[in-house]
C-alpha cells in the first residue's frame, strides 16, 4: 500500500487540473494564435506560467485504484500488476487466467 500522503497529493493534483483546465486552454489558444501581437502572446505565456504547477495534467501520476502503487500500472484496468494478479487469481476479473508452470 502506498503512503496515504502520496495518494492524497495526487488527488489534489487531479482536482487542480480540472479547476484550471479552462484557463490553461484559453492561454494556450492565445499563445498559439499568430494573428495576435508578440506582446499579447508573451503576456498570455506569463499568465500561463503564473498558474499553479500542479494544475498541469502531466504532473498527475497514474496510480492503482486498489493499492495506490505508482509503478506497473495497467491503464485499461486502472490497477497495478500486483493487484491485477491477485484479483485474477481470485477470479474477480473475467477472462483472466494466471499463468503458472
Amino acid at each position: 500500500m502506498a503512503k496515504k500522503s502520496a495518494i492524497e497529493r495526487n488527488e489534489k493534483r487531479k482536482r487542480l487540473v480540472v479547476k484550471f483546465a479552462a484557463k490553461r486552454e484559453e492561454f494556450k489558444a492565445i499563445i498559439a494564435n499568430e494573428d495576435l501581437s508578440l506582446e499579447e502572446r508573451f503576456k498570455a505565456r506569463l499568465q500561463l506560467a503564473d498558474l499553479p504547477r500542479n494544475s498541469a495534467p502531466n504532473r498527475v501520476r497514474n496510480r492503482c485504484e486498489v493499492t495506490g502503487r505508482p509503478r506497473g500500472y495497467y491503464r485499461k484496468m486502472k490497477m497495478s500488476r500486483i493487484a491485477l494478479r491477485e484479483f485474477g487469481s481470485q477470479g474477480f476479473i473475467p477472462g483472466l487466467v494466471k499463468s503458472s508452470w
